[in-house]
């Protein structure tokens, strides 16, 4: 069977017709501050809808966009929100699809990852519906076009423990991605207090803070930091806002953050 992981939600997160949603990525990724940044070896990208988190996405994806043409592959790192589970998951899809066509998994690595045992495992459910790798496919495949992806759905696991396995297998042409928000549904205020002290442990790549965050993709990001303190990977905040600088009301808002890591 020819597996490919079709879009969960298109029109929903992001546009559903290609033309709109390369017009919409290539007019983010243009407007964005970051300049592309050759030494960067990671980001950490919010996952909400375009329409609320697309600057902040781009800007993350703009400093990755100097590695066109040059990534190996690319890991994501995302949190299950759906599915509650012990481990990381991978699932052997040949292809994950979106209205900008087709993105290679790399089958290979993840075929490694499984063969070393706890904490990777081979489950299909929590990728059926989840959001959070799937709305950086596009970002992706603009940025960096023809790039495999390895990804990797985060439940209840060690972020260190996840960490000191990637080890071993990352290159030096590999990038990696974190997929999270910050905090959810405090006033803006409130948030904007609560998303620096989470920010300011990040930056100090104090992974075992960011673990205990509030931040929906936590052990995604902490793994990401782990790594990076590992391998001396320099941490940069690239862009901060919040749900309500999208008119999305300051009562209850989303925090965003975009940083890249740099080695």
């Amino acid at each position: 069977m020819d597996l490919v992981r079709p879009p969960a939600v298109a029109g929903l997160f992001y546009p559903e017709r290609g033309e709109a949603l390369l017009s919409l990525v290539e007019g983010l990724l243009r407007g964005a501050q970051t300049p592309p940044k050759p030494q960067a070896r990671g980001v950490l990208s919010p996952h909400a809808g375009y329409r609320y988190a697309g600057k902040v996405m781009a800007e993350a994806f703009r400093a990755l966009s100097a590695w066109r043409g040059r990534a190996r592959r690319v890991f994501l790192l995302g949190p299950s929100h759906f599915v509650p589970f012990s481990g990381v998951a991978f699932f052997p899809y040949r292809a994950w699809r979106t209205p900008l066509g087709e993105v290679a998994v790399d089958l290979e690595g993840g075929r490694r990852l499984l063969g070393r045992g706890a904490p990777f495992r081979a489950y299909r459910e929590p990728f059926l519906e989840e959001h959070s790798l799937e709305v950086l496919l596009p970002f992706l495949q603009v940025a960096l076009p023809q790039t495999p992806i390895l990804p990797l759905l985060f439940g209840e696991v060690d972020p260190g423990e996840v960490a000191e396995a990637l080890l071993g297998e990352l290159g030096q042409k590999d990038l990696v991605v974190a997929s999270s928000d910050l905090s959810h549904y405090h006033p803006d205020s409130v948030a904007r207090e609560l998303d620096a002290k989470t920010l300011r442990r990040a930056l100090a790549l104090d992974a075992e803070g960011v673990a205990q965050g509030e931040a929906c993709g936590r052990l995604p990001w902490a793994t990401l930091t782990a790594l990076a303190r590992a391998l001396g990977w320099e941490p940069r905040l690239l862009a901060y806002a919040t749900s309500a600088e999208a008119g999305g009301g300051e009562e209850r808002v989303v925090g965003y953050g975009a940083l890249a890591y740099v080695g």
